[in-house]
Formats: structure tokens, sequence, C-alpha cells
């Protein structure tokens, strides 16, 4: 994929040798999304402004469709996976904390996604009513939590569990229960109601 952005090599290199040398010296592809055009240039040999460019026009494109609104795609929420594969894009590659809820209608298919909070995670961060304000003026017939680890542990903390606890006592009262809370870091995802928390 890298290769095929940058289209073309450098003397003595194929596209795909540097494609590969760009991999090996980041690590991984979320190291890379990360990285300001002044950190491509620096880092990279083989890279010069236009190519560091086309990657982050690139990755930019591949974020603005994981944000885009959902209502036309007619995503039905069956299993943890389906959540996982709306925000595993956007959240995986991020190092701060993001905090969403996505609302359901009552046959399960998506009507919005909904960034809460950005930063770590505790209760006095993620309220009831900045949850659930969304929710009801999507007139939604359940939500479900979603937000990353970037330390890439997928162990649910006290703080999640608590967090959690609380909003879904608020949608029993709202009559809009919560029904799951996933937790994504490095291409992967736990739930709550897989590990029987929720």
């Amino acid at each position: 994929m890298i290769a095929i952005l940058l289209r073309t090599g450098i003397k003595n290199k194929s596209v795909v040798s540097l494609a590969q040398e760009i991999l090996k010296e980041a690590g991984n592809l979320k190291s890379i999304i990360r990285m300001s055009q002044e950190e491509m240039l620096s880092k990279f040999k083989g890279i010069g402004k236009t190519k560091a460019i086309t990657l982050m026009a690139a990755f930019e494109i591949a974020k603005r469709i994981s944000k885009s609104d959902l209502r036309e795609e007619q995503i039905k929420i069956d299993s943890p996976q389906d959540v996982f594969n709306i925000f595993n894009n956007e959240l995986s590659h991020l190092d701060v904390e993001k905090f969403y809820i996505l609302i359901l209608n009552a046959s399960n298919i998506v009507k919005k996604k909904v960034e809460i909070t950005s930063g770590t995670l505790n209760t006095s961060l993620v309220s009831p009513r900045e949850v659930f304000k969304p929710a009801i003026d999507s007139k939604a017939a359940s939500v479900i939590i979603v937000h990353n680890h970037p330390s890439g542990n997928l162990d649910p903390s006290r703080e999640d569990i608590n967090v959690t606890k609380q909003l879904v006592e608020a949608g029993k009262i709202l009559e809009i229960p919560v029904l799951d809370h996933i937790i994504i870091a490095n291409n992967q995802f736990t739930s709550f109601v897989d590990r029987k928390l929720l």
C-alpha cells in the first residue's frame, strides 16, 4: 500500500524496497500515521516533501471516512466485532484516549457515532448528561460505549468499570440501555459483555 502511494523509488532502490525500509524503520504503520510532515522528512531517507504530503493525505482521507456519518450505510450491529470494525482504523493508532458512543435504532442499526471526550477516561470527564444528550436528541433505542487504550492494554481499568456502571444505571433510568462497552487497542478489542462485566 505504501509503495503504491509513493509511486516511485529513489536511485538504486525500487519503490517496494523503499516502502519496506520505511515500515522497518518506523516499526509499524501506526507509527507512520502519527508522524507530522517534518518528522517524515527527517526520519526517512528517500522521502521528499511530495511523498510525505501524499502519505499524509491518504491517511487523512482514511480518518475522515471512518469519522463520516454512518446513517446512510445501514450498518447493523450483531456482535462486538461489528463495533470494532467501525472504530478500529480511527482509534487503534491514537496516542490519546477518546470516548465515543454508538447510537442505535430499535433494529440495532447505527444511526450515529459521537465523540464525547478526548483525554483520560474518568467519571468527572464522562458524565451521563454528556453521554446521553446526543442519544436522546437522536431518539436512540440503545447505545454502545467505545474507547481506546493508547497503552495497548486491553484490560478494563477500575475507572473503565466504574464509568460503565454509572452509565448503565443512567441508561436504565432513561430507558436507553447500554448494550456493551468496547475497548480498542493495537488492532484488537475487548468487550465488557464477553467478559461478563456488563
